[in-house]
């Protein structure tokens, strides 16, 4: 057992684990900040309410980490255990459509009620479509040369993608759906294949996604064309235009970001938080951030994502193992892609979409999933350090 620790000690990957215990702490404490009137006008309790269940939330997620950092990533591969996944998505997701709840002010069905908390299945299906993607091309692998796949040698997880992804866009979850497709491309680019496979793939994915796209059109149009969405796509073509309407957060978000300057006007002192921004310590907690900590918290979290994305694409790149090499790519990909959904529609770039931002934003269901995919993420960079060691003591 002393051997064990001793082992995971040594090559336990410590910058990325203080990078992840920061951003989260960091958040907790800009949770506590932003929602403190949300708690008290809009759910009636007191103002630490949010703070509470987000603790609880990071002391839960201990588990899925621990469970992610030491359970060996080679047995994602595993079949049994990629069908045991598979069945568990797929029970989820119908669960969500029989027993699913949504929220009054984006009407997506998104949330399955626990009682204790609502648990959202896409954030799940995040981390599945990683590991079912790369466990499925490492297993083909073995027996075929990565660079001659062929779409056709691997029907199953393009039939599972579409599954999740009709699903996802079906409550409907834009945002989620974006991020699961660009998780796909990424696992898929970092597989190894040849780029005239990748292409192939590409072309399969844009025909599957414009079908798609059809028959959510037809099957849930009305609910996917709300006009709250439609409210939303035009805030973002002139947010000012719609001031009293759906272009309010949008611009509330950039005063609060203006507000901040430099320094910003201090912790907890946010003008914006107090009823202007609907979701302070949601979708929008870094213009909180950024009024209340000005140009250096937004600086201190930004290079905290970037460290974890940039850390995942090194080992994924530094990696002879392909298995390694697309859940390290696709965990990082995921991270990149929510941040930058997230900041986009906060700084205006892109329509709103209600993403979350990575380990910062209140939500149980993300940074748990996100807490067991940086242990995962870690488990894979041990790999590599040892796969480091041994090549140096080889040559």
């Amino acid at each position: 057992m002393r051997k064990y620790i001793a082992y995971y000690a040594r090559n336990f990957d410590y910058p990325l684990f203080i990078t992840y215990v920061f951003l989260c702490l960091f958040g907790l404490i800009m949770i506590y900040s932003s929602s403190m009137m949300v708690a008290i006008v809009r759910e009636g309790e007191a103002p630490d309410y949010f703070y509470k269940k987000q603790l609880l939330n990071l002391i839960v997620s201990t588990l899925p980490f621990i469970v992610g950092a030491f359970f060996p990533y080679k047995h994602f591969s595993n079949k049994k255990l990629m069908v045991l996944m598979t069945f568990g998505m797929i029970f989820l997701l119908i669960w969500l459509w029989i027993f699913g709840v949504g929220l009054e002010q984006t009407g997506s069905k998104s949330w399955i009620d626990l009682g204790v908390m609502n648990f959202q299945p896409s954030e799940v299906a995040k981390l599945f479509i990683i590991l079912y993607f790369a466990g499925a091309f490492y297993r083909k692998s073995i027996n075929n040369p990565m660079e001659n796949l062929e779409p056709n040698h691997i029907i199953y997880p393009i039939i599972i993608w579409i599954f999740v992804i009709f699903c996802v866009g079906s409550e409907p979850d834009i945002g989620a759906v974006i991020i699961l497709s660009g998780i796909a491309f990424a696992i898929i680019a970092a597989s190894g294949m040849s780029f005239k496979a990748y292409i192939k793939f590409f072309s399969v994915f844009a025909i599957l996604g414009v079908l798609l796209v059809g028959v959510l059109l037809l099957v849930k149009g009305d609910k996917i064309f709300t006009d709250n969405r439609l409210g939303r796509l035009k805030a973002f073509l002139n947010p000012f235009e719609y001031e009293s309407g759906s272009g309010h957060q949008i611009i509330n978000g950039y005063i609060a970001i203006g507000s901040g300057g430099l320094e910003g006007v201090g912790l907890g002192q946010s003008v914006q938080k107090l009823g202007y921004l609907p979701e302070p310590h949601n979708d929008f907690i870094m213009a909180i951030i950024a009024e209340e900590l000005g140009v250096l918290g937004v600086i201190l979290v930004l290079g905290g994502l970037g460290f974890i994305v940039f850390r995942g694409l090194h080992i994924a790149m530094k990696t002879k193992d392909p298995l390694a090499r697309m859940i390290a790519a696709g965990i990082s990909s995921w991270i990149a892609i929510q941040t930058f959904i997230n900041l986009g529609g906060v700084s205006g770039l892109i329509p709103l979409t209600g993403v979350t931002l990575p380990y910062i934003s209140y939500g149980g269901s993300s940074i748990i999933m996100l807490s067991l995919a940086m242990g995962i993420l870690i488990n894979v960079s041990m790999y590599v350090k040892l796969e480091s060691k041994k090549k140096l003591r080889g040559g």
